[in-house]
This record gives C-alpha cells, structure tokens and sequence, in this order.
C-alpha cells in the first residue's frame, strides 16, 4: 500500500520527530512511504482568517503535488479536515478543479483514522519500554472528521504497558483556535489552564494530544504552570512500542 505524507506546518517545523513516528509506524504495518518534498501549508491559516483567494492558491498546489498519491495520511486532524471539509467548498465554481478537490479528499486521513479505519490495526503484540500512565485530549477538528476519541484510546489500551484514564472536559477546546489564541488572549490563556488542570488530575504521566497547535499549546501551558507531564501525538508512542519489540526481538527476549 502506498502511502504519502502530509506533514503539516506545525508538526514540520516544531515536531518533526512525529512525522518520523508516522513514517516508522506506517512502514511497521506494511505501507511503502514516500514524503512529497513540493509540499507546503495546506491553506488553512488564510481560510480560517478570511482570505480565501490566498487559501486556494495554496490548496491548488495541494492538489497537484498529491494528485498521483493513492492515500494521504497526515498526524494533523485540523490540516485533514481543511482537506477533506473546505478543499470542495473552495472550488465550488469551478468544476474541474472541484472534482479534484473531492477526489483527494477522498484519499485523505488523519493517522489514526487510517490505522483504524483502511489498515485496522492491531496493536496488541507491541508493548511500552516501561509502563506508562496516559490521558487523552480530543481535539476539535476531529468533529469535522466525524471521528470520536474513543479509536485513539482503544489503539493505545492494546498497548503493553499502557494505562489510561480519562479526563475531565477530554472535549473541551485547549484554547488554541490558531489566530483565537492571538485575539482572545485571556479567554485562550483561561482555557489552556483548566486543561492542564484537568490532565493533571488524572496522574498521568502523558497526555496524547493529536494535533500541532494544541500540543505546543498545552505543552507551553503546562510548562508555565510547572506541570512535569509530557505531551505527546500517539505515533510517537507507538513508534516508541515497535522500537522496544525489534530490540526485544533482537536480544532473544
């Protein structure tokens, strides 16, 4: 199965150890991988902010370097549902481009939309170098995927190693909002506390936290407030699982 990355701007420039994480994973399931280096920002910063003229010529670019891909997979939930929600509605006037834009949005998905969904994964073989207490953070572009926190948390439960517990307000926004953080600073400020107030709660060691802009979020707030719990995208603690079985392996363990 061929699979192509989208790595978004975020994660590119900020978290580049989860788009290795993603490739590391996606190869262990058996994808062939390959990262189309034309890309660049989906377009959903000028969307989201009014300037739609400026989002399709980014999105025009998008549908061009992955025309040929089979399946796009992405670690972001926002940037996939900028794709897959507002790539058609950009072009609704104009036809040819429009199917384009539906055909690779068709193609596609958010990691563990694709684990779950199109290699249904089984996780259960893998397990943690050491156990791990985790709480999970659901991001709220995952509404516009029609996807729920529940496959993420089922994927990390098969885990060796791995406990969960759930948080308070896991649904509530962290308060990122892309330029929101910027305009509403205090609101934004108030939402990320009680956030890292909430994960702090549960005694997790980690919080996953799918998506760029809500990972720095959180992680800086929980820097701010002293908090020592990690946060971290769930390819990196899958990653972390199939490294430890190869040295298992390895050793005769």
């Amino acid at each position: 199965m061929r699979v192509s990355l989208f790595i978004a701007c975020l994660t590119d420039l900020f978290a580049p150890d989860v788009g290795m994480a993603v490739v590391t994973s996606l190869e262990y399931f058996g994808c062939k991988v390959d990262f189309p280096t034309a890309q660049t920002c989906c377009g959903q910063p000028a969307f989201n902010n009014g300037f739609p003229a400026d989002a399709r010529t980014l999105a025009i670019r998008m549908l061009d370097v992955f025309q040929d891909a089979d399946y796009v997979v992405t670690p972001s939930g926002s940037c996939c549902a900028m794709i897959r929600a507002h790539y058609p509605e950009l072009f609704h006037d104009d036809p040819k481009r429009y199917d384009r834009a539906v055909d690779l949005a068709a193609r596609s998905y958010e990691y563990v939309e694709f684990l779950t969904k199109i290699l249904k994964v089984d996780l259960s073989n893998l397990s943690l170098p050491e156990d791990e207490k985790f709480t999970y953070h659901y991001t709220c572009h995952l509404r516009t995927l029609g996807a729920s926190g529940a496959s993420a948390i089922a994927l990390l439960k098969q885990l060796g190693g791995a406990s969960y517990t759930e948080m308070e307000k896991a649904d509530q926004c962290c308060g990122f909002g892309g330029t929101f953080a910027i305009k509403y600073t205090d609101i934004s400020g108030a939402m990320v506390r009680d956030k890292v107030q909430c994960g702090a709660a549960t005694g997790a060691d980690t919080m996953i936290v799918n998506d760029g802009g809500c990972a720095m979020n959180i992680s800086g707030g929980c820097h701010r407030q002293g908090v020592p719990m990690k946060v971290r995208h769930i390819s990196q603690i899958i990653a972390a699982a199939i490294e430890h079985s190869a040295q298992k392996k390895v050793v005769g363990v």
